[in-house]
């Protein structure tokens, strides 16, 4: 598995990254998540992302692979501690929550914390950024993030606090190929991509519940991409080398609850980055068709 130096931090980061949603919110046992992640760690996988807010996600991690502590690279995120519909961003609730994530986590330290996508505003009134800052200067974490899109991202990145960002880009999701990834190569953080192959949208059968999945499936059905007519691993594997050639770029975040998907998304990945004449065409094709309303989804 290729690796990556995360921007200007200590870590090379595996290009593919596990991203823990699913396994805390679609309640995996125990047993399957220990297979799955032991699995993965054993493959070559070194990051593993998860948040606060993803119900049991962190219980699980930390019950099954916190005795490998020291094979892999562990970021949450903080700011809704009682589900994506709650917020506290003061101080005190951002530090107690990254406590408590390193209580379930089984870990004195986390090698990356990010805030979870508050308001430009919220990160201009800076409140958040200290609370972070004081984390890193207890020992709770070694860097500092920020987690969304659009134009709180590039605020973000252009006022200097953090070491790292997470945000959606995709063959449905390429507004920060312009906007933001540039940008953060610039500045020389650390990009992670959550949503890398847009919640494999193009092979829904039916009207999609989650919103992301929906918007995703709408645009790529205008972009009328010819390489997701081919077989599914066949278009998986070009959505996922598309994301991996964005500038910048050095971890791409899947989820699954199923053992072995993840070492079958790694073998995609073998071939490399999608090449540049390929990767513009997609690129192109997006300019060609989105409008206004296409933002980057948070």
């Amino acid at each position: 598995m290729e690796r990556r130096r995360f921007g200007g931090t200590d870590m090379d980061v595996s290009v593919l990254g596990f991203g823990s949603s699913e396994i805390g919110f679609q309640g995996t046992a125990e047993e399957t998540v220990s297979r799955l992640l032991n699995e993965a760690l054993d493959q070559g996988l070194n990051v593993i992302d998860t948040a606060e807010c993803y119900l049991t996600s962190e219980a699980l991690i930390g019950n099954t692979i916190s005795h490998r502590r020291d094979d892999y690279f562990l970021f949450t995120k903080c700011g809704h501690p009682d589900g994506l519909g709650s917020e506290d961003w003061s101080i005190s609730g951002i530090l107690s929550s990254i406590q408590r994530s390193l209580r379930r986590l089984k870990t004195d330290c986390v090698d990356l914390v990010l805030l979870h996508t508050c308001s430009e505003q919220m990160l201009r009134q800076g409140d958040v950024i200290e609370a972070l800052q004081q984390a890193r200067d207890r020992g709770y974490t070694r860097y500092i993030g920020y987690s969304g899109d659009r134009m709180e991202m590039k605020y973000a990145i252009e006022c200097g606090a953090f070491d790292a960002i997470e945000t959606s880009m995709s063959i449905a999701d390429q507004q920060p190929l312009t906007l933001t990834l540039p940008l953060a190569k610039e500045r020389n953080l650390g990009v992670i991509i959550k949503r890398p192959i847009a919640n494999a949208a193009w092979k829904a059968s039916q009207e999609p519940v989650n919103p992301y999945v929906k918007t995703y499936r709408d645009r790529l059905a205008a972009l009328v991409y010819d390489f997701l007519k081919e077989d599914l691993q066949t278009s998986v594997g070009v959505a996922l080398r598309f994301t991996a050639a964005g500038p910048g770029v050095h971890t791409l975040i899947v989820g699954t609850t199923k053992p072995g998907r993840w070492q079958e998304n790694a073998t995609l990945l073998e071939a490399g980055p999608l090449a540049n004449e390929e990767a513009q065409k997609i690129h192109d094709r997006w300019k060609e068709v989105a409008d206004d309303t296409w933002i980057g989804e948070s």
